[in-house]
């Protein structure tokens, strides 16, 4: 997957452009982290504080959202469902062309779309503070749009035949613009098509939906611009900031050498229990599964499959055993998934995380369970417990250890919203990993910075488009025909629920999870009302298939980065995962029929 693989190293000097993406990534997530730290700091002793700085955050969340799309476009790794691996090599090339036109025509119609909200907008005289027009903010759009669809071009091919060939792209929306009339026969169904091909041999998921976006919106006669303006609706989200500054929180703790600290910690504590280190793998993946599955396996692989070979467990099950354990952790509060899901269902962050306590607890322990089984049949070493040790590798890890509790007590102590929660999180990991532990040097901040970019812009790029697709499935009363048909075929709940189990399953095999989200989540919220399924209890069993579907083939991404990782087969990573996903599925289900796991500790606390 293109959003997998590490950025090419650059060969030679930075160009003024690239200085220029890189210094205000830099600067944007720079001031989204300190300005709700002083809002937040202001509020408790009575400060005035800074005026408009929310306002600032959400639109640098827009600018972070943009500039990370074009390092992701600049270095290969926008996110895609295929790699085209499955090609032969003399396809590749050719391949690789057709999609780069595909994507360069994509990205040149929104940037259109965009240049004519950016037009409305400035016409319109409106500002978000005083002295600081609505379009300023906006135009980093089309910017945005226009730079992927030339580097689209650019990187298509190696020679200026194939970019020739993949330019042919940028003229395509003026012929839906200006030649082919709306309603023409065979030229939907042909359409999409082509773009169906372009996903499989590797066409980016935002442009995929941007496209269906465009097209269902051009065969309505509906203006180009809705799409930009959905994307810039998200914006509004007061959760959306969250996601880039938890995201920086981690890639500050990884690089900063936490992960050491905090295996050290857990080994200390659970190695003199059989399969103690795979439950120490377990509890560490879980913990930093907020900064990413990748992070996870790409970070901790390297450091943690040779420890659990070297204390007797085989190797295909030590790779399988972290390659399960990088998706856990996704129902915790500070997860991307469970954040995205909260702002498209309109469900309390709060509700969600104390419902979905006893089920992330559940799918844990099964996966801590294997390894305890795995450690006594394998007769793995196993060192006696020293209190000196664990109080030392406590001690050592205490600054690391209490960011969550920072987190958590910021959040739910009323102390301020998830956006200062997420910033105060991100601060402190900064100080803590730059300052206090000094393994993180101020010349690597840079990389730091725009790696949590390109991450962060390739999500939230996805996230914008495909909103725009999201509406017209609304618009075009898709949820409300879809209750109809659900109800007239089935009556019970529990055949429902079975079904939606299988369903999603399909949907985390075949779909990306952010994809996943913005597409099923509207569709599902009517029919959870329709059954009087809580939507906590919905939430948690979406979630929960999702975390699935990263271990699920075809385009399950912790599959493709665990053989990437550890240079195996694509069937050797997916025979030694198929175990736990086998025994998590089990776990769903279970939630799944067992409300009470996820609607117990919200009648307990009065939720």
């Amino acid at each position: 997957m293109s959003a997998t693989t590490p950025p090419p190293e650059n060969s030679g000097r930075a160009t003024p452009f690239q200085i220029f993406e890189d210094s205000f990534s830099i600067l944007a997530l720079s001031l989204m982290t300190v300005l709700p730290v002083i809002e937040m700091v202001s509020r408790q002793f009575r400060w005035p504080g800074i005026p408009g700085s929310a306002v600032v955050v959400q639109q640098l969340t827009l600018w972070i959202g943009m500039l990370g799309g074009m390092l992701a476009s600049r270095s290969g790794r926008l996110l895609g469902l295929s790699s085209s691996g499955f090609l032969p090599e003399s396809w590749i090339a050719p391949a690789k062309v057709f999609w780069g036109a595909a994507l360069a025509a994509v990205s040149t119609c929104l940037a259109y779309a965009s240049w004519v909200f950016v037009r409305t907008e400035r016409e319109s005289g409106s500002y978000l503070l005083p002295g600081l027009p609505k379009w300023t903010a906006l135009a980093i759009m089309l910017v945005g749009f226009a730079v992927i669809a030339i580097r689209a071009v650019w990187n298509a091919s190696a020679n200026w035949k194939g970019r020739a060939i993949a330019a042919l792209g940028l003229f395509i929306p003026a012929l839906f613009g200006y030649v082919i009339p709306i309603g023409t026969l065979g030229v939907l169904p042909l359409s999409f098509a082509l773009l169906t091909l372009a996903t499989v041999l590797g066409l980016p998921i935002f442009a995929v939906f941007g496209g269906l976006a465009l097209l269902l919106f051009w065969n309505s006669s509906t203006p180009v611009a809705s799409v930009p303006v959905e994307m810039y609706r998200l914006v509004a989200s007061p959760l959306l900031p969250s996601i880039p500054l938890f995201t920086l929180a981690g890639y500050f703790m990884v690089q900063g050498g936490a992960t050491k600290r905090l295996l050290r910690v857990f080994t200390a504590i659970f190695s003199w229990i059989p399969g103690g280190l795979a439950i120490a793998t377990v509890a560490i993946c879980t913990v930093f599964t907020f900064a990413g599955s990748g992070l996870t396996i790409l970070s901790l692989g390297g450091l943690l499959v040779p420890m659990l070979i070297k204390t007797r467990y085989p190797e295909n099950f030590s790779i399988g055993l972290l390659t399960a354990s990088g998706s856990l952790g996704l129902l915790f509060p500070t997860s991307i998934p469970a954040i995205l899901y909260c702002v498209y269902s309109q469900t309390p962050l709060d509700r969600l995380f104390i419902g979905a306590t006893l089920p992330e607890l559940l799918m844990i322990s099964s996966i801590a369970f294997v390894g305890i089984r795995m450690g006594i049949k394998s007769d793995a070493v196993r060192e006696p417990f020293s209190w000196r040790e664990a109080s030392a590798a406590v001690w050592s890890a205490k600054w690391e250890l209490a960011l969550p509790v920072i987190m958590i007590v910021g959040l739910f102590g009323g102390f301020g919203t998830l956006t200062e929660a997420a910033a105060l999180t991100a601060f402190c990991a900064f100080f803590v990993e730059v300052f206090v532990y000094r393994d993180l040097k101020l010349r690597d901040l840079r990389q730091v910075f725009v790696e949590c970019a390109t991450i962060v812009g390739g999500i939230l790029l996805i996230l914008g488009v495909a909103l725009g697709f999201t509406n017209y499935l609304v618009d075009a009363e898709v949820p409300s025909r879809l209750i109809d048909w659900v109800q007239t075929h089935v009556q019970s709940k529990y055949l429902f629920l079975l079904l939606l189990n299988a369903a999603l399953l399909v949907v985390g095999a075949l779909m990306d999870i952010f994809a996943a989200i913005l597409v099923v989540v509207p569709l599902l919220k009517p029919l959870a009302a329709a059954y009087h399924i809580d939507p906590v209890q919905m939430g948690v069993i979406f979630i929960a298939n999702l975390e699935l579907g990263y271990l699920h083939p075809p385009v399950g991404i912790n599959l493709f980065l665990s053989a990437y990782r550890f240079k195996k087969p694509m069937g050797t990573i997916i025979w030694a995962t198929l175990p736990f996903l086998l025994i998590l599925a089990g776990t769903v289900l279970l939630i799944t029929y067992v409300p009470w796991l996820t609607t117990g500790p919200l009648h307990w606390l009065g939720k």
